[in-house]
């Protein structure tokens, strides 16, 4: 099922965060962000999709391989690291929510708008992911 086609205003309600975030978060932390959630949501599509993007994008492929180890890693600094704690934290949302030591560490490395972004950015590929992995989306066999 392509939701563009079968519902294309709901498709393009998603289409409009996405391109709110785009233009209001950093672009290399954007991209691991959306790589993060694609991992632990398990979507394929959105995984080599945003691999590919950041490649395109000039980030390394050391980097976007540790993104899956990304608290071993070292090649990440403070910043970035709070946004991927961030993206744990809300993609795996408890029942306790995010731990305030993880909203902490990112509001001490983000601005209030830098933070409220971050947050629309990580429930914007969730809802990509959720959309990819429920109808079942493929990446393409070429690029």
């Amino acid at each position: 099922m392509n939701p563009g086609e079968v519902a294309p205003k709901a498709y393009q309600a998603v289409l409009g965060l996405e391109k709110y975030v785009q233009s209001n978060v950093d672009r290399t932390v954007l991209e691991l962000v959306k790589l993060r959630a694609s991992m632990i949501n398990g979507c394929a599509y959105c995984v080599d999709m945003h691999s590919r993007d950041a490649l395109a994008g000039g980030e390394s492929s050391r980097r976007l391989f540790a993104v899956a180890a990304w608290r071993e890693s070292p090649f990440f600094d403070e910043r970035e690291r709070a946004a991927l704690a961030l993206t744990d934290a809300v993609t795996r949302l408890g029942e306790h929510g995010v731990p305030d030591d993880v909203w902490d560490a990112a509001a001490k490395v983000w601005s209030e708008k830098e933070l409220a972004d971050l947050v629309i950015a990580i429930a914007t590929i969730n809802v990509w992911n959720r959309i990819g992995v429920t109808m079942q989306l493929e990446p393409p066999a070429q690029v």
